[in-house]
């Protein structure tokens, strides 16, 4: 996911959360800065969270608004995302171009992304620029200038960004259907980056109302991680966010999902070089689940069947029965609204998606009739642990967590509770959670039923210059 101001999937977030320390990760020569977070909240209604990191001259900050594609009505679909391009187009004080030009000049580095919970905007920068980051994105939190002309160069960058990596990629549209078949209610059923004639028929109006609507300090929070000092950090902050004005923010409704009456299943025709096949057990998260451990032990759950190369897919269904090309799992635990526990694998040579799905059941069934070794639970645990100090090394990383979990209404503490509760789940936790949430009466199936591929003659656009995972 690397083109244009991004949109971050569901499926893509583990994947996301990979990348992201492959990118911003230096190689593991220190450990991670355990240094104490410190919140301050502004008359306004914005939040700040300070984490000192003192390994390199480096801050990275980063605004977090509580909007993305689950805020959005039918018919606007895809519209925070939209609004994350428009808000590169400039404000009276800084027109198309400027903002990125002075971070560039100052040897600065920034962008932004859109899920389906938030939108957050970075820089990363040498500590002693913070302040241009702070000038720079107080301006746009209430001052965004919205042109027609900007808005319709805009709608053709997303237009192309959404044929390159949804509608032209088969996993991608087969991942956009399936989502849209198990979900009934929840606005997760609904592709962040919008469905194509919602798209096609945005307005200026559509877009200064919903930046009117979600842009504000009091629906914001503000992220600071590395080489800074608590007190001065506050004291810039204060000087150029508090003036702001607060917005009249109303909560979104909750949407939760409906209970699923049976197993869902559904074919998706695309071209393709290879079948795929995709399964998903609806299951709470860390801000649903009752009592809490649940969201835990399905993280460990997880990790057991994808969490590296003697994982159970990867050892059984990829190198063991030889079964698949690939086979993976993923769950976002962090989600504001309930989730789906996914699987999906590609079939070997002379495999079929059905050799899978019968697989992959196997695997779920023997997590719930069987109790994880002890042996097995402590190397797994291991893993998890080693990849969340290893994420912590990158001060976006830290970043990233910190206005994650606030956003999503988790509460940043969390944060440091995350290596604590890994280690208390017991295989017996995951034994219930298995038999509890992973039924056929959760379970959604989707089937890519590779079609043939037909050269496309129109040539691929070159995509806005900001770059998003």
């Amino acid at each position: 996911m690397v083109t244009g101001e991004g949109f971050l999937s569901k499926e893509g977030y583990m994947k996301h959360k990979l990348a992201v320390m492959m990118l911003v990760c230096p190689l593991l020569s220190a450990q991670a800065d355990t240094g104490k977070v410190h919140e301050h909240t502004f008359p306004n209604g914005l939040k700040l969270l300070v984490k000192e990191d003192h390994r390199s001259p480096v801050v990275v900050s980063q605004v977090w608004y509580k909007v993305g594609a689950s805020y959005e009505p039918g018919g606007l679909t895809g519209i925070s995302h939209m609004l994350e391009h428009m808000m590169f187009k400039g404000t009276q004080a800084y027109p198309a171009g400027e903002f990125s030009r002075i971070i560039a000049e100052n040897g600065g580095q920034e962008n932004a992304f859109t899920g389906s919970d938030y939108t957050a905007y970075f820089q990363t920068m040498e500590k002693s620029k913070l302040e241009i980051s702070f000038k720079l994105e107080a301006d746009r939190m209430r001052n965004l200038d919205l042109k027609a002309e900007e808005l319709e160069k805009e709608l053709q960058v997303v237009t192309e960004e959404r044929r390159m990596r949804t509608d032209d990629q088969p996993r991608s549209k087969t991942q956009e259907q399936f989502n849209a078949v198990a979900f009934t209610n929840s606005p997760y059923r609904n592709p962040v980056i919008g469905w194509p004639d919602d798209i096609a028929r945005y307005k200026v109006t559509d877009l200064q109302a919903w930046y009117q609507k979600w842009y504000a300090p009091n629906n914001a929070t503000l992220v600071v991680v590395g080489d800074v000092e608590t007190g001065q950090v506050v004291k810039l902050a204060e000087q150029y966010f508090a003036g702001l004005q607060p917005g009249p923010i109303e909560p979104v409704k909750p949407q939760l999902e409906a209970a699923q009456m049976g197993m869902r299943k559904l074919t998706v025709k695309a071209p393709a070089k290879q079948p795929y096949i995709m399964m998903g057990y609806k299951v709470p998260v860390l801000n649903t689940a009752k009592p809490e451990s649940e969201a835990y032990a399905l993280e460990v759950l997880t990790a057991i069947l994808d969490g590296g190369n003697s994982s159970r897919l990867a050892s059984r269904l990829v190198r063991g029965k030889q079964l698949a090309v690939t086979a993976g799992a993923g769950y976002d635990f962090t989600a504001r609204l309930p989730e789906l526990l996914l699987l999906e694998a590609t079939p070997a040579e002379g495999k079929t998606v059905f050799d899978l799905e019968y697989a992959l059941r196997e695997e779920v069934l023997q997590l719930k009739a069987e109790l994880v070794s002890e042996e097995e639970l402590a190397r797994v645990k291991a893993q998890v642990l080693a990849h969340d100090v290893y994420q912590k090394d990158s001060n976006f990383y830290q970043a990233m967590e910190l206005g994650m979990l606030e956003t999503n209404g988790i509460g940043w503490r969390k944060a440091g509770e995350y290596v604590e509760r890994i280690n208390q789940v017991t295989a017996e936790q995951i034994r219930d959670v298995a038999r509890r949430y992973l039924t056929d009466d959760n379970l959604t199936i989707a089937y890519l039923d590779p079609q043939p591929i037909t050269e496309n003659p129109k040539p691929a656009r070159v995509l806005g210059g900001h770059h998003a995972f």
